[in-house]
């Protein structure tokens, strides 16, 4: 799908299905997921080469940043944006003097937000590098956005982790055997919890690094064609997007410290679990010893003959079971 945009808004693009040349008055030409044959129309009204989508996924700087006669092709990951399919895209933008094209393979509402800013609020697109920096400022503003709604959910996250007590839960009955199984499963939905804001930051991280080095690649290659006033926004957007690395790198701290945190909360129940094992193998010794020793079958034992034997057994077994409780409960093991 072709969209056009000129510096006055949108480009009508009913007539172009018929194999019409693209407007002459189209600074911005903007693809989404295109068929071959809009990527040779645009190549005619450009003379840029539309990269593939595997053209666009090369990890490597060469490919991602290049110069060629009629212009240059940027390319980076981005991130999605939707947070139920958080995911690492292409971006493609291939700029010249005169025109900016966006090759992209899903919807993102920066696009959507650059087109109201041209259209209904005079944002100025009079050139391919004008239009470039509305849509990576919007891209970096898109950024910040979820970077703060990720430091919200971080806050979050913490609070569920620091006071974390599954076995006071309202409803708890006392001595419920559920209730290591409701912590267990609380520590895996924790870790998991963990886990994704890790891997949606990775994604974050690099989509600012595709930023940064495409910022400072365009300013470089376009220098001499900038207008007054061009010029500062680069390198507003430099910083912008420096800041932005910056937060992202404290809220990769913050995350790691929170999982620092739950593997130790994850090492106090696995403590626990120790520890009763523990008491269970002590409190059980005293009772087998005095099993043991009136089990042995000497002749001459006094206690064969009590009329109270049996009894007194019984309870010295029961006795040696119960002191080392009570010492293990005075000490707050239990």
């Amino acid at each position: 799908m072709i969209n056009l945009h000129g510096p006055q808004g949108a480009v009508d693009v009913s007539g172009l299905d018929g194999g019409a040349a693209l407007p002459a008055h189209a600074v911005w030409i903007d693809l989404v997921d295109p068929t071959a044959e809009e990527a040779r129309r645009v190549e005619e009204k450009t003379g840029i080469r539309v990269p593939s989508r595997a053209a666009l996924s090369e990890v490597e700087l060469s490919s991602r940043l290049r110069r060629s006669r009629d212009g240059i092709s940027l390319s980076t990951p981005m991130v999605t944006f939707d947070r139920s399919d958080f995911s690492l895209k292409p971006l493609g933008f291939l700029l010249n003097k005169n025109h900016l094209v966006t090759v992209r393979y899903h919807d993102m509402r920066a696009f959507a937000a650059v087109r109201k800013r041209v259209d209904e609020e005079g944002g100025d697109g009079s050139t391919g590098a004008r239009m470039f920096l509305l849509v990576v400022e919007e891209l970096v503003d898109n950024l910040a956005d979820l970077l703060e709604e990720m430091s919200a959910d971080l806050d979050n996250l913490s609070t569920r982790i620091f006071d974390f007590d599954a076995s006071a839960r309202p409803g708890a009955r006392k001595g419920d055997t559920s209730a290591p199984k409701r912590r267990d499963l609380a520590l895996r939905r924790l870790l998991r919890t963990v886990g994704r804001h890790g891997k949606s930051l990775s994604k974050v991280r690099a989509s600012l690094l595709g930023l940064e080095r495409i910022v400072a690649f365009a300013k470089g290659e376009c220098g001499q064609h900038l207008d007054e006033g061009d010029a500062p926004r680069f390198e507003t957007l430099a910083r912008d997007i420096a800041s932005l690395d910056e937060f992202e790198t404290r809220l990769s701290e913050t995350l790691q410290f929170l999982l620092d945190a739950t593997l130790g909360l994850i090492n106090v129940e696995q403590n626990n679990a120790f520890r009763i094992l523990t008491v269970v193998s002590v409190v059980g010794v005293p009772p087998t010893l005095v099993a043991s020793m009136y089990g042995m079958n000497f002749k001459h034992m006094p206690e064969l003959d009590w009329v109270y034997g049996y009894p007194y057994g019984l309870a010295l077994i029961a006795i040696s079971a119960i002191v080392p409780l009570l010492y293990f409960k005075s000490k707050g093991w239990l």
